[in-house]
């Protein structure tokens, strides 16, 4: 499985607004230049994410974004998925009614379920809070200054 730039950017987003949401809304060009992403990519990221419920948009001078919910109630498998879709390494053998001529005699199905599984509970188990944290002690460090991901 290999996320797109809309998983990659948008997880970085909401961790940015979880950082700096506490006291007022975040504006889309704040986050844009914490961490270098265009303006015109973090409003289509924040359209899904908003329609996703996890981000709430304040209208106004003040205005910008701010979470829907606690950090410590978002995953970022709820990220992911309101980004990407699907987070299934491999469609086979998933429950999703997709059959395939082997069905009946393919062993490797447990192994693509197990995977998919194993994806689904770990990007599941990882809250925002814990990557706000995460990012906390960084910056504590000096370990970021910005962050930068191709």
């Amino acid at each position: 499985m290999k996320l797109s730039t809309k998983g990659r950017y948008g997880l970085r987003a909401l961790i940015d607004l979880a950082l700096y949401s506490d006291e007022e809304a975040v504006s889309i060009q704040s986050i844009s230049n914490r961490q270098n992403i265009s303006d015109s990519y973090l409003e289509q990221l924040m359209r899904k994410l908003k329609k996703a419920g996890l981000v709430v948009s304040e209208r106004g001078a003040q205005g910008g974004y701010r979470l829907a919910k606690q950090a410590e109630e978002i995953s970022v498998g709820d990220v992911l998925r309101a980004l990407e879709g699907s987070l299934e390494a491999v469609s086979c053998g998933a429950g999703n009614n997709e059959h395939c001529q082997g069905e009946d005699l393919c062993v490797t199905r447990y192994v693509w379920q197990e995977i998919n599984k194993s994806i689904q509970e770990t990007v599941d188990s990882i809250k925002i809070s814990q990557l706000v944290e995460e990012s906390r002690r960084a910056r504590e460090k000096g370990q970021i200054k910005v962050q930068k991901c191709d």
